[in-house]
């Protein structure tokens, strides 16, 4: 064992016990990786040639071990004291480079992991969702509305597609069903969303002069310090969906924003999209809004388990 319980606790060099074992761990990768070019080492043990359970065990680990140090040697060795990947442990490593399928895959998931406090559960939640692939993706106005900072980060906090794996719902299903079913999973749903959103309410109430108007979803961003305003569609995406969401964004700024606060984002989430037809009408809209769908059309209605 190269960790023990007390994984903070440093040796005189410095290293904790975790970094120590990253690092024994990239010097076995790095002898494995050039012992496997020609000499007994890769030979003995290549999973070609292993011939029973432990062997294949050992075959395995190996292979991490060497992709481990493939995919890392381009940023080490000779600064491993300011090595991100030594902040993780060895089993958030298995998961990462046994399931990513190039080098920026894997070191999205090394920083996030080490930014947000993940979980090995979380991580495999997240890689299983593929959180790589629709981070930041969503389409949106945010660099035209928002100050650079913001934008940025804003950007960061919306998906494309968002994945609502979770959810039960009939084939024909109505946007009062989609919300109660997110209200519902709210746990999963916040999660799904990511890290910083406080859930207000549903349904939110807005008085708009003489008239009471509802929000489908009402959240604040704890990081962006902003409301954020989430309308549900159960249709293709049209133009008038996104001048409704920064109508209400526009009544939140009136409302509810106080002077600390940043100003407002939207946030729809349709059940497609023509992605010219959201640039085109995003263009002609006045506040910050994103405009999203969950996987696909067919993902949507087919991997949900259909009440009978």
């Amino acid at each position: 064992r190269f960790e023990t319980s007390d994984s903070s606790k440093s040796d005189k060099s410095g290293y904790t016990c975790k970094q120590r074992t990253i690092a024994f761990v990239l010097g076995l990768g790095t002898r494995y990786h050039r012992s496997s070019n020609g000499c007994r080492m890769g030979k003995r043990f290549s999973g070609a040639n292993s011939k029973d359970t432990s062997r294949q065990q050992l075959a395995d680990n190996l292979q991490i071990i060497k992709d481990e140090y493939i995919i890392n040697h381009q940023q080490l060795v000779d600064d491993f004291e300011n090595l991100s990947i030594a902040l993780i442990p060895w089993g958030h490593h298995v998961q990462i480079f046994t399931k990513c399928k190039c080098v920026q895959e894997a070191m999205f998931y090394v920083q996030k992991t080490i930014k947000n406090g993940w979980s090995r559960v979380m991580l495999m939640n997240f890689i299983e969702a593929d959180l790589y692939s629709s981070q930041g993706k969503a389409l949106n106005n945010f660099d035209r509305l928002l100050p650079d900072v913001q934008s940025e980060l804003a950007k960061e906090m919306l998906k494309d597609p968002y994945n609502f794996d979770f959810l039960t719902l009939t084939e024909n299903f109505r946007e009062k069903e989609f919300e109660d079913a997110l209200v519902t999973n709210i746990t999963r749903f916040l999660l799904e969303l990511g890290q910083g959103f406080a859930y207000l309410g549903r349904q939110f109430p807005i008085q708009i002069g003489s008239k009471e108007r509802n929000i489908d979803l009402l959240f604040y961003h704890l990081k962006l310090r902003c409301y954020v305003v989430i309308e549900l569609k159960v249709k293709e995406f049209e133009p008038e969906y996104a001048g409704k969401l920064s109508y209400y964004v526009t009544a939140v700024n009136h409302q509810l924003k106080h002077a600390c606060d940043n100003p407002s984002i939207g946030l729809l989430i349709c059940k497609t999209k023509d992605n010219v037809d959201v640039q085109y009408a995003l263009e002609s809209c006045t506040q910050p809004v994103g405009v999203s769908d969950p996987k696909s059309r067919i993902h949507f209605l087919k991997k949900y388990r259909v009440k009978v």
